[in-house]
């Protein structure tokens, strides 16, 4: 699971603190939700947009990824898909740990190589040409794209290349497959999940997009057992990482 903060970061499009509380819950319902907008949010459910999450109570329909960053701070973490406010509860330790392991593994290696730009747990993506807001547990987006990058407080106009998700324990492989379809069909090259029971991690590629997320399958599973290896392949060419170290405890 990823998190919300306002905390200072080096990555270009995470949640900024000029944005807290511009726009609380309370002030965003006042827009309301006309007949047409309430039909439409109800055959727009979670479970079949978004099943990895829950809806906001109350939040109204539609909502812009601005108006979700705009949100205060008030514990949870929420993304946006096709209008719809999603909510989940904060990381725990283990996965604030693995999540900040993909992080400082992909940006060790991109960063001296000027290869492009990792995020952290709270690199906000905007999907063009939809009102879809993910966030991360770690992301990585090639150099040539810092020109479209408008500043530290707006979203980052874009897909990651590469998405890394921890998975909680209350999610399932179909919840996850949703979210891993979400990532590919918007544009990201690579989608990591990460099974921290199972010290297991599904690698999504574009290719693997099926008409329902239910039919979907990974390309492939890297086992820590079986010492796999992950591959940066043809989006960070040359990175690898085992899923040992990935799943490595606080301490190594």
């Amino acid at each position: 699971m990823t998190a919300l903060r306002a905390t200072p970061s080096d990555s270009i499009g995470c949640v900024s603190s000029e944005l807290k509380g511009r726009l609380p819950l309370s002030r965003v319902r006042e827009r309301g939700l006309g007949g047409e907008g309430r039909a439409q949010r109800e055959r727009n459910t979670p479970d079949s947009i978004a099943p990895w999450a829950e809806p906001a109570p109350d939040a109204p329909y539609p909502l812009t990824v601005e108006d979700m960053l705009a949100l205060p701070d008030d514990g949870y973490i929420y993304e946006l898909v096709d209008g719809v406010l999603l909510r989940m509860d904060g990381s725990g330790g283990r996965a604030t740990v693995i999540g900040g392991n993909m992080y400082a593994a992909l940006r060790a290696f991109v960063l001296p190589r000027r290869l492009g730009v990792a995020t952290p747990a709270d690199g906000v993506y905007k999907f063009p040409g939809a009102e879809i807001g993910l966030i991360p547990d770690a992301g990585y987006y090639r150099a040539e794209r810092l020109d479209r990058v408008s500043g530290q407080s707006k979203p980052l106009p874009f897909a990651p290349d590469l998405a890394a998700e921890v998975a909680s324990p209350d999610q399932t492989a179909t919840d996850m497959a949703a979210k891993a379809q979400r990532y590919v069909r918007g544009g990201t090259r690579l989608v990591w999940i990460l099974w921290p029971d199972r010290q297991e991690v599904d690698v999504w590629r574009p290719l693997d997009a099926r008409s329902r997320y239910q039919d979907m399958r990974p390309s492939t599973t890297r086992r820590a057992s079986a010492g796999d290896v992950l591959d940066g392949e043809d989006v960070i060419p040359g990175f690898t990482l085992t899923p040992a170290a990935a799943f490595a405890g606080p301490l190594g």
